[in-house]
């Protein structure tokens, strides 16, 4: 049915519901799963306004980025402790939709499971959510959990 499965992973409650569908899919099939957590890269002037994990005084990209990896790891402790030992793990800075839809046809991706609400901003409940425009994206089948 699917080869390869990629699961967005924003580290939110629907995100590992998401997560963990993905990974019972992927036993069912005998599929690699991919995680891919996305952070939004800053620009100076949010940088400046910005108070994100105020105990790590480096660059704002640095610390989304680590908080990314910590995710990322997260997810992919998940799968294994679930039985999938061969579970990879990426991290991408950009628009979450767009960087998951590029990823998946980049890396060849048969199927994307994707929480219906993760961590979005204000900005997801006007514009619509990252899943909202993922399906609207991907050329591949989405699976919204």
């Amino acid at each position: 049915m699917f080869a390869s499965i990629l699961a967005p992973y924003d580290g939110s409650r629907n995100g590992e519901r998401a997560l963990r569908k993905a990974v019972e899919l992927a036993q069912l099939c005998g599929a690699q799963l991919t995680i891919l957590t996305v952070y939004r890269h800053r620009s100076m002037i949010e940088a400046s306004l910005s108070m994100v994990r105020s105990d790590d005084p480096g660059p704002l990209d640095g610390a989304m980025r680590d908080y990314g990896r910590e995710i990322a790891e997260h997810g992919k402790a998940v799968a294994r402790e679930a039985g999938l030992s061969e579970a990879r793990a990426f991290v991408k800075a950009g628009a979450p939709a767009r960087t998951i839809v590029a990823f998946a046809a980049e890396h060849g991706h048969d199927v994307i499971v994707i929480g219906s609400r993760g961590l979005g901003s204000i900005e997801d409940y006007l514009l619509g959510s990252v899943s909202h425009k993922v399906i609207g994206l991907a050329a591949c089948p989405v699976m919204v959990v």
